[in-house]
Order: structure tokens, then sequence, then C-alpha cells
């Protein structure tokens, strides 16, 4: 091994560890990623994406590379114990806030290797498959990484920081002695994903279906093209392995399925949990992805929050290791990572833990009331929910309270010279100060010298969107100018050129620059 110290070192080349691996070559670090795979992992795990997602995939540069494995995300009914309609969760309406699709549905393996092609084109990011990290130390410095690769050989590699995205088992987590968090979800499902012919897909629901049945909870996912999902609860007593085998899959599956309708792609029994790291870092070392949280699966978001976690941190340490910010604020900004993401992964959790409520419930007289008090709270008429309106803002962390602050802001069309481009392509995925009107406001050099801020006006002389979605934004929060930051999120608000130099003021202070 060589006496090279790069920037940043990635345990882990699952999606959260390609994603970061992408973000930080890009902005120009020495980055190191291992696995101890050889190979992508052929067999589908996540199967949901949302436009959060798509948005720093447009920033990687992927979605081309991608499209062909994805589709819209069909509605998800919920029927109760009588087979009845209790709830649907759609999507939300057009145009869409963040210019592409809410939700989507995808095919796991090629994504990954679409993620891994981009990595390959980042001669600044060395990877190393087939690879096993044993330890780790670290010192006021850096981080040394005690590795042993397939042949037997072993090594060393040092970095300045650590990002450790291997997975609910983390290795990296456990030398750490970092404990996870109980939330208080811990059950026994099957998982089985089917692709299915012709003759099999001319009986299946043309919708997603959640049966919230107290006999057998079940969910119904479309995939894309052929593929079908089922999650099937198991029930106190049954066998994991034995649900897990062809014959009881099929059994499982029967009152859907023959094995004439279609081949098992995978199947596997699981305990889902609702976890989250005591700890987001320890010195140089931060957790991401399942090695920081895991999550129940009813709204599809373990794999996104892996991404929001590395997108929401790789900013932070280009700003860090490009030596944006005086000493003094590096910690605050390093440290409001795991503010801002244990928030937000514990805040969600709860959510999905609410949802999985509504589908779990076993007990029959308990569940009749869950069917009435739904359909009560609709008048009888079951209105489509917006999976998105799940979704928390940030409350934690570099925010400043205003209205809108902590949402994703949202990425409009913009017509260029009788050309539609989305709102990134043009301004970047820098911090950003979005104003509509006519409001003049000279920035403080600080920021645009050190943050390289960007700033952009919308309205008739400056920038024009196609659908009108960013004026829609600044009128429901009852503003002129956000301070977006390089995540997307929304650093802050304001009103008018006094309000909006007072949020600028206040981001250098924050930042102590």
């Amino acid at each position: 091994m060589s006496d090279r110290i790069y920037d940043v070192a990635i345990v882990g080349f699952g999606p959260s560890g390609a994603v970061a691996a992408t973000l930080l070559g890009q902005a120009g670090l020495d980055v190191w990623v291992a696995d101890r795979l050889s190979e992508v992992y052929e067999i589908p795990r996540a199967i949901a994406l949302d436009h959060e997602i798509m948005r720093v995939f447009q920033q990687m540069g992927v979605v081309q590379a991608i499209e062909r494995y994805l589709e819209p995300f069909t509605p998800s009914e919920y029927y109760g114990v009588d087979g009845q309609l209790i709830r649907r969760m759609t999507m939300v309406e057009p145009p869409y806030p963040q210019g592409y699709t809410p939700s989507l549905v995808f095919t796991q393996p090629p994504v990954e290797r679409a993620l891994r092609a981009r990595v390959s084109q980042l001669p600044n990011v060395h990877v190393a498959l087939s690879t096993e990290v044993q330890s780790v130390e670290q010192d006021d410095n850096g981080v040394s990484l005690h590795i042993k690769q397939a042949d037997g050989q072993t090594g060393q590699v040092r970095a300045r920081w650590a990002l450790a995205c291997d997975g609910g088992a983390s290795g990296v987590r456990g030398q750490l002695g970092v404990g996870l968090q109980d939330l208080d979800f811990d059950e026994p499902w099957l998982v089985v994903d089917v692709l299915v012919n012709a003759k099999g897909l001319e009986k299946l629901p043309k919708t997603s279906v959640q049966f919230c049945e107290p006999e057998r909870p079940c969910t119904y996912v479309i995939g894309p093209g052929n593929h079908r999902r089922w999650e099937i609860s198991l029930k106190p007593g049954e066998d994991p392995k034995e649900a897990a085998t062809q014959a009881r899959t099929w059994a499982l599956l029967s009152r859907w399925l023959t094995p004439e309708d279609g081949e098992i792609w995978r199947q596997s029994s699981y305990r889902f949990h609702a976890l989250v790291a005591e700890k987001w870092r320890v010195g140089r070392v931060f957790l991401a992805g399942d090695a920081a949280h895991m999550q129940p699966p009813f709204l599809g978001q373990g794999m996104c929050q892996g991404i929001r976690d590395v997108a929401n941190l790789c900013w932070k340490l280009v700003a860090v290791l490009g030596d944006q910010l005086p000493t003094a604020a590096v910690d605050t900004l390093l440290n409001s990572y795991g503010d801002e993401r244990g928030a937000h992964v514990r805040e969600l959790t709860t959510r999905i833990k609410a949802v999985g409520a509504v589908i779990c419930e076993r007990d029959e007289n308990k569940a009749r009331d869950r069917d009435a008090r739904l359909l009560a709270e609709c008048g009888g008429v079951v209105k489509d929910t917006p999976r998105q309106d799940v979704m928390p803002a940030l409350s934690a962390g570099l925010v400043r309270m205003s209205p809108g602050c902590g949402a994703l802001f949202p990425q409009p069309w913009l017509l260029v010279n009788d050309q539609r481009m989305r709102m990134d392509e043009l301004l970047g995925n820098g911090w950003r100060l979005v104003m509509i009107g006519a409001t003049e406001v000279v920035p403080p050099v600080s920021l645009t010298e050190k943050l390289k801020l960007c700033v952009a006006a919308f309205g008739p002389a400056h920038l024009q969107e196609a659908d009108g979605v960013v004026q829609a934004w600044f009128a429901r929060h009852g503003v002129t100018a956000a301070v977006v930051r390089p995540d997307n999120y929304v650093y802050g608000t304001a009103s008018g050129a006094e309000g909006t130099l007072e949020l600028l003021k206040a981001l250098a202070k924050a930042l102590s620059i």
C-alpha cells in the first residue's frame, strides 16, 4: 500500500457509498472506497425512490443512465378487514415540485451498476473491491484503515476523514462502540420478488395494495416491468427459514399466483426493525445509511434515507476540506450532520411506524375500529394522500427559524432561450440565494468569496419558470427570499431587502465567516 493520504475513505460501496464517492469526487477530493464484495449484489432489496433522490442523481449526472430502470410508483390502496378501501396513498399532483416524478419504483442491481460506472469516470476516486476493512484507528490528523484483500494481502489506508456505509451489521460501527437506539418496531416478514409472466399479470391487482388484514397483513408492490414484490408478515411461531423455502413461499403466494405464473427472483425472511445510531460521528469517522439507521419498509424509504445522509454530509466535508470555514466552525458544521439527520430519521421513522400500525393491526376488533375511524375521518369517501406529505422538514442543525426553513426547496423547470431546463442545471448545486421579484440585495463578501453564493431572482425581468412552482412556494410561505443549501434544503427565508440581508448575515455568523 502507498503512503498516499486520501481526503475521505468510504467503507461500503452500496448505493450510499457510491453516491458519497461521486459527490466527493466531483468536488475534486481524493477518495478511497472499498467493498468486501467483488460485484454489485444481484438481488433487489430496495424498490422505491423519490424525487429528492432523483435530484441528487441529477447532480451526479446519472439520470439518463438509470431512467430505463425506473417507473412511476402506482397508488397504494389499503384494504381493511372486510376488503373495503380505507386509504389511498398517491403522489403529489403536477407540476412536480422537484422536476421529477415524485414516487418511483426501480430495479436495484442495474441502477447500482450505473452508479458505480459514474464513480469509475472520476480519476481521483480509487475503488478497492474484494477488500475488507478489518479495523479502524484514528488520531488528531486522520484515520487509519487496516484492510485485507481477497488474495490475503493486508495493508493500511490513511485518510483525513472516514465514512462508514457498510450496512446494518456495520463492522465500523461496532469497532467505534456506537450502540443502536431501538425505536420499538421488531416484526418478522417474508419478502418475495417474482418475475411474473403474462398469464400471471392478468391475475394481479393493477395498483399496489396494502392488505390490512389481522389474519396476515401483507404488502403488494408493482415494480418495473414484470417485477412484483410481496412483503408478507409471519405469525408467531412460524419458522422464518421454512417460510423462505420454495414450497412454503408458493403456498403463501397461492392467493395470487401459482408456480406456472412466474419465477421467484428472491425470497428472504427478515426482521423489520426501527433502529437509529446513538452517535453519527465519532472523531473523524461518520456513519451513514443502514450503518446509522434501519426503518420499517412501509413507505420504501430505506435507501432514500441513506442517500439523504450522504447528500447532507458530503457538502459539509467539501466545505471543511476546501478550507471554506475557519477552524472554529468545523466541528459545528460537521456535528450538524448527526443533529439534522438523527432528528429527521427519528421523525420519519415515527411516521412510518404510524403507517405500519394501520397495516399491521392483528386484533380483529381493533382493526375494525381502525377501518371505521379512517373512513369517518374522510367522510366515507377515501381521498388521495400524497406520500410526500409524510416527509418531515429538518428541525435541527444549520437552519434559521423562518417560514419554510428546513424544507426541500423546489426545482422548477426554467424557460431559457425557448428551452426547458431544470433549475439546478442553470444555478448549480452550491449555496443559492433565490428571490422572487425585483429585490436588490448585495450579499456579504464573505459569502460570495467563501461559499461562492449564487444569487438568482425570478420575475418578469429575471428567470422565467414554466409552471409557477417557485412562485407558488414563495406565496405559500409568505416570503420573497430563500437561502438554499448545497443539499437543496432551505437554510432560512425572509421578506424584503432588509430581511434578506439579515438572513445572509445570520448565515455568515452561523458559519463564522
